[in-house]
């Protein structure tokens, strides 16, 4: 390879949509219940509604696009390995505006950039189709990571937003 030449990223991004195939539909779906698992495995998350994720992951990606969103997977090494999900706020909250949701990261994949690569693959998506803002709840406690990452990208705390019932929520915003 020539010294000038970009290195080969490690892993690519696919939107999800409703004509792909059973099998990548269900890696998505896979990879939502993770986030889902882990969610609930952390303290004061004993309100996490998993019914709710899970009729939300049976109906990727319309259950994201029928809110004026979508979906991205991330797959590395050929494998699938992270998701993010977004929808619209309601104008209420902010007019012209989406809600950031559901980024996880296969532990395995961790440490290649996937949860900064999603969050600015959204970013850019919102910029595009004439976004003002982005929000997102997350808990820097048990997702210290994730949480990083969105300061970095230079979103700033805000008020709560949601009736999110995950105790110890940090409320962000990103203008755009």
């Amino acid at each position: 390879m020539d010294s000038h030449e970009a290195a080969p990223r490690p892993f690519y991004l696919q939107e999800i949509v409703t004509t792909d195939s059973k099998e990548t539909l269900a890696q998505a779906r896979d990879l939502l219940l993770e986030y889902g698992r882990f969610v609930t495995a952390q303290p004061g998350a004993a309100r996490f509604c998993f019914g709710a994720l899970e009729n939300e992951a049976a109906r990727l990606p319309l259950s994201y696009i029928e809110q004026g969103g979508g979906c991205l997977m991330a797959h590395s090494h050929g494998q699938p390995a992270a998701f993010i999900a977004w929808r619209t706020v309601p104008d209420s909250i902010e007019r012209q505006a989406w809600e950031l949701k559901r980024l996880w990261v296969r532990p395995v994949a961790r440490g290649l950039s996937l949860g900064r690569v999603l969050t600015q693959a959204v970013l850019e998506r919102a910029v595009a189709a004439g976004r003002r803002a982005i929000y997102l709840d997350t808990a820097p406690a048990s997702m210290a990571a994730a949480y990083r990452i969105y300061l970095d990208l230079g979103f700033e705390p805000c008020a709560p937003y949601n009736d999110n019932p995950v105790e110890g929520l940090a409320y962000l915003r990103k203008g755009l």
